[in-house]
Formats: structure tokens, C-alpha cells, sequence
């Protein structure tokens, strides 16, 4: 185990992320795009991450599972219904949809390196990790939903 898995809660690496970006837009030239397509990729993201991460907020807490990506242990349920049958994390699209709506507002291809390196930095350090855990308390019924089921999109 690595001594950043499970330590950053994907909330608080959203928003240091997000400052990131905003202090690179802030200090880097904008590309030259038009305000009005800034604003509709913009608006594509924010509905895309609302249609996605709030209904797996919901489908963890009809399971009565914890949603704390940080003591992953306490799972209690495997969560298979809703968006969790297109994607197994679902929660962390809509973080990084958050990400990709920053970086269209902001109209800097710098800031766009922001939702890259969270969903890296998630991959390896959140969300490996979260398969790990899972795969050792669902065994066989984790694996067979893997099998199904693709880890992003």
C-alpha cells in the first residue's frame, strides 16, 4: 500500500485541483474561443457531472453503504443498480465533469491538465485501492461486475 491511497478525500482533491487551475488560467493566456462555446461546453459538463454524481450519491444510500472513499472498508454493500450498471465510478466522473466545466469556463488549455491529473491521480491512489478492498470483501460477485462494467465510461 502506498502512503496516498485513501488519504485524500476526492471532495478536498477536487477543490485543490480546482485552485490549481485557477491560478494557472489566472496567470497563463486564455485560447482564443469564443465566449459562447466557453459557455456551452461549460454547461454540457455541468449536466453531464449533475445527471451522473448526484443519482450515485442516492444508490449508495438506499444500499446503506458508506460514501466515505477514505475508509473504504466500511462498505457494506455492493452497489450494482442505477448509473453504477454503466460505470463503477460514478461518483468521480461527476467530480471530474465538475473539472472539465472549470477548465471550459476558464478557456485555457493549461487549466485543461487539471481534470487529467485528477482522474489520474484518482485511478492510482483512490480508486485501485477501492478495488482492491472490494474485491476481497465481494469476492466472485465484485470480479463478475468488473467483468461487466468498465471502471470509467
Amino acid at each position: 500500500m502506498h502512503s496516498l491511497e485513501h488519504r485524500i478525500p476526492p471532495p478536498v482533491l477536487t477543490l485543490i485541483v480546482a485552485i490549481c487551475m485557477g491560478l494557472v488560467a489566472h496567470s497563463t493566456a486564455a485560447l482564443n474561443i469564443s465566449p459562447m462555446l466557453r459557455y456551452v461546453l461549460t454547461g454540457i459538463f455541468l449536466v453531464g457531472g449533475g445527471l451522473i454524481g448526484p443519482p450515485a450519491f442516492g444508490a449508495f444510500n438506499r444500499a446503506g453503504t458508506t460514501i466515505n472513499p477514505v475508509d473504504i472498508e466500511k462498505a457494506s454493500a455492493l452497489v450494482t443498480t442505477g448509473v453504477y450498471r454503466f460505470t463503477r465510478n460514478p461518483m468521480y466522473i461527476g467530480l471530474t465533469a465538475l473539472l472539465l466545466a472549470l477548465a471550459a469556463f476558464f478557456g485555457n488549455a493549461w487549466a485543461a491538465f487539471g481534470p487529467m491529473f485528477f482522474a489520474l491521480f484518482i485511478t492510482r491512489f483512490q480508486i485501485i485501492p477501492e478495488e482492491r478492498v472490494m474485491t476481497a470483501k465481494f469476492g466472485q460477485a465484485y470480479l463478475d461486475y468488473t467483468a461487466r462494467v468498465r471502471r470509467w465510461l
